[in-house]
């Protein structure tokens, strides 16, 4: 690798470590504020919100296509095919943040110990997320790591016990705040819906990629996201 290469695979895990940084500060604060419910009411904002967030899900299914695929490898070294990912998606969801239309509204307000549950359900998705992402290797995840050898099926720590579970620990996160506001509604709905989506297509790539041990797998758990429920 080049060192034009380095500097370009490094700054795409900035920008992905930076579009993350920037999405939990819009949730956080930015969406944690009451706006007013815009004029022609929830409805287009929703809708606009969601078709901006439809447009950076997309990408994962173009990458995904074998015509894609091919262009790539025939355009973009091998060694750099998932820092291009990885520059792609960052920016888009920059933009997915930066271009969201306020919905307005308040749903509910949990405070005392009400309150205090709610922080721990997001915090129990916090350490999912971190446990789940210290079996794989995060900076192969950031676009910096690119492995050289056969991909492996990771099936240890919590992926014991559902398929996916950086989703599980996503959905305790948004949907655990304990000030609900619309946009914070919205951004969890929006994105969940998403995730639930998008598990066959994953699971399929995933099949052709691992084959009769995904297969096996799939019967060792047989959860995809939430124990004993889906």
């Amino acid at each position: 690798m080049t060192k034009l290469e380095r500097v370009f695979v490094w700054l795409g895990g900035a920008a992905f470590v930076g579009s993350l940084v920037l999405c939990a500060y819009a949730f956080l604060f930015r969406w944690a504020r009451v706006a007013a419910v815009p004029p022609g009411g929830v409805g287009p904002a929703v809708l606009f919100d969601a078709t901006l967030f439809t447009v950076f899900a997309a990408h994962h299914s173009i990458f995904a296509r074998d015509s894609i695929k091919t262009w790539m490898s025939r355009t973009v070294p091998a060694r750099l095919t998932r820092s291009v990912y990885v520059w792609t998606a960052s920016l888009l969801l920059v933009l997915v943040v930066l271009a969201w239309r306020p919905i307005g509204g308040d749903l509910y307000h949990a405070s005392g110990w009400t309150g205090y549950g709610h922080a721990l359900v997001q915090l129990a998705g916090v350490w999912l997320i971190a446990r789940s992402v210290g079996v794989i290797d995060a900076l192969e995840l950031a676009g910096i790591h690119s492995s050289s050898g056969p991909a492996s099926l990771q099936i240890t720590g919590p992926y014991r016990f559902a398929r996916h579970p950086i989703y599980l620990g996503w959905m305790l996160i948004v949907f655990g705040a304990a000030h609900m506001t619309g946009d914070r509604a919205a951004f969890a709905a929006i994105t969940t819906i998403y995730l639930i989506l998008a598990i066959p297509w994953e699971e399929r790539s995933l099949e052709r990629t691992f084959g009769t041990d995904y297969a096996r797998y799939k019967q060792q758990v047989p959860w995809r996201v939430i124990p004993f429920v889906y």
